[in-house]
């Protein structure tokens, strides 16, 4: 999140680096204790290296298996501990594999951008 240093009321957002640091070590920590994950990587901003001021980190799963309904995948994943706002996509791998034979925009941005933290799919 931005900070504001102790004598100046201009915000700061924390660099690419920062973020992509944290994002690694964050993936780390998730993939220690998440059965059934295949995939896990972000895209967008921070994938393309032109992320700025107030950019969101875009963040993309692949699970075995998940019965839950797709919105409600991404509330156990605790993104608040990120330093910036991030928006979690949880996709079960037969979810994934159909986005791929059906095509589109959207999935050729994600194959074109996506950089993969964790990959066994």
């Amino acid at each position: 999140m931005p900070v504001t240093s102790s004598t100046s009321s201009i915000k700061r957002w924390p660099s690419a680096e920062v973020v992509l640091s944290s994002l690694k070590e964050w993936c780390a920590a998730e993939v220690a204790h998440r059965d059934g994950l295949l995939g896990f990587g972000y895209f967008g901003s921070y994938a393309r290296g032109d992320a700025g001021f107030a950019s969101d980190l875009d963040l993309l799963a692949i699970v075995k298996a998940d019965r839950r309904p797709a919105m409600e995948r991404s509330l156990d994943w605790p993104t608040e501990n990120l330093p910036v706002p991030a928006e979690l996509l949880v996709y079960t791998i037969d979810e994934w594999e159909r986005l791929q034979t059906e095509g589109g925009r959207f999935v050729r941005t994600l194959n074109a951008e996506a950089r993969w933290l964790v990959s066994s799919t």
